[in-house]
């Protein structure tokens, strides 16, 4: 089974994803590339067959080099956003993201060879949690500065 958690729905789409919270020294590991000008969370779809946590440990290896071992569910995420990409411009999309903090060992050194789904070279970027530069999810610059155990529940609304 290898077909992404995408389903079409009236004239939008349902996805359902999957987020990598990677945290370094102090850092947070980010993804960009060069047709936007933000940075977005180490991660993909889900993949039918899949669970959230085997779909996040894929997502990382795939797009770090490196296969991490996850620490615990952190976050999920409701949005509703309309579609930035070539696949899916102007589209209502519903989207489900479930963020799980990965178990960082010391010698962690990712690598990125991926591509986004519209062919654009991806890169890893190290940040700072308060780092000025426009990432999603939003809300992890108010939550990872001061973490808590317990799952957190988030709903955006850009309809």
């Amino acid at each position: 089974m290898d077909r992404d958690m995408t389903v079409p729905c009236e004239e939008g789409l349902i996805n359902i994803r999957v987020g990598a919270i990677i945290m370094k020294n102090g850092k947070l590991l980010m993804v960009g590339n060069d047709k936007n000008e933000y940075l977005y969370s180490v991660g993909g779809r889900i993949k039918f067959g899949e669970t959230s946590e085997e779909a996040i440990v894929r997502e990382v290896l795939e797009e770090t080099g490196v296969k991490l071992e996850v620490d615990r569910l952190g976050f999920i995420h409701e949005n509703y956003f309309y579609g930035d990409n070539e696949k899916n411009l102007g589209k209502l999309i519903y989207e489900i993201s479930y963020y799980f903090y990965m178990k960082t060992p010391e010698d962690f050194e990712p690598v990125c060879m991926s591509m986004t789904e519209d062919d654009h070279e991806e890169f890893l970027r190290w940040i700072d949690i308060d780092d000025p530069i426009k990432y999603y999810p939003e809300f992890f610059r108010n939550e990872l500065a001061n973490p808590v155990r317990e799952v957190k529940h988030f709903l955006k609304d850009e309809r």
